[in-house]
């Protein structure tokens, strides 16, 4: 690797394994603390790359790209921020950054990232960042600093403005519409109206039109399309095939498998193939483990700032929280966190609450049939294989051998007592296990028991 970088970084220990990195890898370094003295080098002509922070004693890295850029035309820089937000990704991609990088960055990764940028130029500087929207992001849950939340980020900064439809998958929770909300809002199509429209608005003659009028050149967003009938596919695809060169942008949200549907004929292929511009497949919680307790922590502050009481976790509680598998995502850890927040005896949420809030939800997916006949250890085994994958390559939490216990154990114990109406001798009988296992268990499962007229 060759040239000269330029490093902006106020903290010490950066700066230092930066300059020592680079300096072996054959580049000269000109390390600072200071904007002021990083634009200064850059006005001089120094530099054949910039590394820079975002936030800065004495400003904002983003701000000075535009400045780099009017001063040394095709100079790269590689923003690298420890405001791991959607909103930091996109606001270097609009000022037209070579790279983003989230802290704690790999180094062998930047130092790559570094190589390729001194033997490619830049493209042409964009408009300056300042005409984006303030503040926005700061209420989105797209928080994260995981490897596949920053490669959404900046899938989704070099889409936003690209003339192509958009169709963002993911499970239920994951925040799809929040993603085609940044979409737009991040977007040159920012000032015009945003619509998601439902089958409703499409039956009748005038229902695409009176849509299409609605959105005015800005976004439409067609939410979980896989489920709309086939009439109201056809409806849509007529709708497109009208659009004229002054069209909104078209998105749309699934969580099934549209392939899948569209092979079985539940979905039509037409529709697919117009939708399918641009695919951004949103990961669920269980590919993102790392970025649970930085959630977990941002719905708190969000709490806090609508007026709830002040509140942290403990570190057996945020564990805890790591540790489970979130079934319904972003969501569900959404609404376990206000309830913590309400339901806490004092400031800090102790690993106990956390108990008590997730007791009675899902540890993992529900567990589906393979089809008629399967039997219930094959239907397991594929669930549990499923499960596994999901994590891509990482090991689940630990704890796995307690969860799928339970899973498997509570519904096991609940179906035995509603078929012996509620009553424990016979249940315990029916199960082989000693009523005082079984009392245990219903005290440890949080199962409700219900004396009545027994069905078997």
């Amino acid at each position: 690797m060759d040239g000269t970088v330029l490093v902006a970084d106020d903290d010490r220990t950066i700066r230092t394994v930066l300059t020592q990195a680079l300096t072996r890898a054959g580049c000269k370094v000109h390390a600072t603390s200071s904007l002021v003295t990083l634009m200064r080098w850059v006005d001089e002509g120094k530099g054949d790359l910039v590394i820079s922070d975002v936030v800065m004693p004495d400003g904002n890295g983003l701000d000075q790209l535009p400045l780099i850029a009017s001063a040394r035309p095709g100079m790269p820089v590689i923003v690298i921020s420890a405001q791991n937000t959607i909103m930091t990704a996109i606001q270097a991609a609009e000022a037209e950054a070579y790279d983003y990088l989230p802290k704690p960055f790999d180094l062998p990764d930047l130092m790559k990232r570094a190589a390729r940028a001194l033997e490619v130029k830049r493209r042409a500087p964009a408009a300056r960042v300042a005409d984006a929207p303030q503040n926005q992001g700061d209420d989105l849950p797209l928080v994260g600093r995981t490897a596949v939340m920053q490669a959404l980020y900046r899938l989704v900064a070099r889409v936003m403005n690209a003339q192509l439809p958009v169709l963002i998958t993911g499970e239920s929770g994951t925040g799809k519409s929040l993603i085609a909300r940044a979409t737009h809002d991040f977007s040159d199509r920012r000032s015009l109206p945003f619509i998601t429209v439902t089958a409703t608005d499409l039956e009748g003659m005038d229902g695409p039109s009176s849509v299409l009028s609605r959105a005015k050149g800005g976004s439409i967003l067609f939410d979980e399309v896989s489920d709309l009938s086939e009439q109201t596919q056809a409806r849509i695809v007529r709708m497109l095939d009208s659009l004229d060169d002054n069209a909104p942008r078209i998105m749309s949200t699934s969580q099934s498998d549209l392939m899948t549907r569209m092979e079985d004929g539940t979905f039509r292929e037409d529709l697919f193939y117009r939708l399918g511009g641009v695919t951004i497949d949103v990961p669920s919680l269980r590919e993102r483990v790392d970025d649970i307790p930085l959630l977990a922590e941002h719905f708190l502050l969000r709490a806090e700032r609508e007026g709830a009481p002040v509140r942290r976790f403990g570190d057996a509680a945020l564990d805890l929280i790591r540790a489970y598998s979130w079934p319904g995502n972003v969501r569900q850890l959404e609404n376990a966190v206000r309830r913590l927040v309400f339901t806490s005896a004092e400031e800090e949420i102790t690993r106990a609450e956390v108990e008590m809030v997730l007791g009675n939800q899902p540890a993992i997916e529900p567990l589906r049939s393979g089809g008629e006949g399967e039997k219930l250890s094959a239907s397991v085994g594929k669930h549990l294989r499923r499960y596994f994958d999901l994590h891509g390559g990482v090991l689940p939490p630990p704890g796995l051998y307690n969860r799928i216990l339970r899973e498997v154990e509570a519904p096991l114990i609940e179906i035995a007592l509603d078929a012996t109406g509620g009553n424990q001798a016979k249940c315990a009988d029916l199960l082989g296990i000693n009523r005082n296992t079984l009392r245990k268990k219903i005290t440890d499962l949080d199962i409700r028991v219900t004396r009545r007229r027994k069905l078997m």
